[in-house]
């Protein structure tokens, strides 16, 4: 499943998010997104997890959460 996650602190790195997801299963691939000219965070990401269970339980329990000080938003990445 690939979950998106916003409000992001712009200090969090894709280690950071990968710690905090790896709490609820395996994480396949983290990518925080970045302006392209600057290549400063833009706030959001995504997470992929093999495990459904595992990804659905993350965004129950992560979604509004505190994470360095700013609150996420977290749910399911509607496809492209």
């Amino acid at each position: 499943m690939n979950i998106y996650i916003g409000n992001l602190n712009y200090r969090v790195r894709e280690d950071d998010l990968k710690q905090v997801m790896e709490a609820y299963g395996a994480v396949d691939s983290v990518k925080i997104i970045k302006d392209r000219e600057t290549g400063k965070s833009k706030g959001f990401g995504f997470v992929e997890m093999a495990d459904d269970e595992a990804a659905k339980k993350a965004i129950e329990e992560l979604n509004e959460k505190e994470l360095q000080g700013r609150q996420m938003v977290v749910k399911e990445a509607r496809p492209k």
